[in-house]
């Protein structure tokens, strides 16, 4: 049975990493899986990642910078992860709209429930059943976050590290938030070595697949 599994958290929490951690256990597992990440995820949403990562853009008003995650998200949904999921292979997905929530809702203060609104489009209704919230305090993450991009040769990608301490606190309220209301959500102590957290990652993970509907 293909599931769909979300990686969300702040900026530097170590998503990328324990993502592709994760992976490698469900591949042992014998798990059919696929990784992938938003924003981007296929040609034309990556070509929206530039636009919104982009430090240069950092004029980008908060309901452009909204419209452009749902027009990448509908495009990943409908090219990468629907189709996936209709073969039989997990999803693995770094953010999703609950990022959308905590960024541009909480963090940048526009109307929850027009998210809402605009998630279900994007999304083609289509929700996580198990969604990992990597937590940890900002000052840490943003610390890894900052130091990652200084030291990385990709296309700089740090239009979010630029903004406030403040900014950074609200989307992690508002990513605590969202998991005290959903279920699906698993909290997951990021900090410290990057192994544990993965070992804490697969426990819990384990655990969702002995329980999930066809598995007990």
């Amino acid at each position: 049975m293909a599931f769909f599994i979300t990686i969300e958290g702040i900026e530097g929490c170590g998503k990328s990493t324990q993502i592709g951690h994760l992976a490698r256990h469900l591949a042992d597992r014998g798990e059919q899986t696929l990784t992938t990440r938003e924003p981007g995820g296929c040609p034309i949403a990556d070509e929206i990642r530039t636009i919104l990562l982009h430090p240069g853009n950092a004029a980008m008003a908060p309901r452009a910078e909204l419209l452009l995650y749902a027009a990448a998200r509908a495009q990943h949904v409908d090219e990468v992860v629907r189709p996936a999921l209709s073969q039989g292979t997990t999803v693995l997905c770094d953010r999703f709209t609950d990022a959308t929530l905590a960024y541009q809702g909480y963090g940048r203060g526009l109307d929850i429930d027009l998210i809402n609104r605009l998630n279900l489009i994007a999304a083609d209704g289509l929700t996580p059943d198990l969604t990992l919230l990597l937590e940890m305090p900002v000052e840490e993450g943003l610390f890894r976050a900052r130091r990652r991009n200084t030291d990385s040769a990709e296309v700089d990608e740090g239009r979010f590290e630029a903004e406030s301490l403040a900014f950074h606190r609200k989307v992690r309220d508002g990513y605590l938030q969202l998991a005290a209301r959903e279920e699906r959500f698993k909290i997951i102590d990021a900090r410290g070595d990057i192994d544990a957290v993965a070992e804490k990652i697969r426990r819990t993970v384990d655990d969702f697949l002995r329980s999930a509907p066809g598995n007990v």
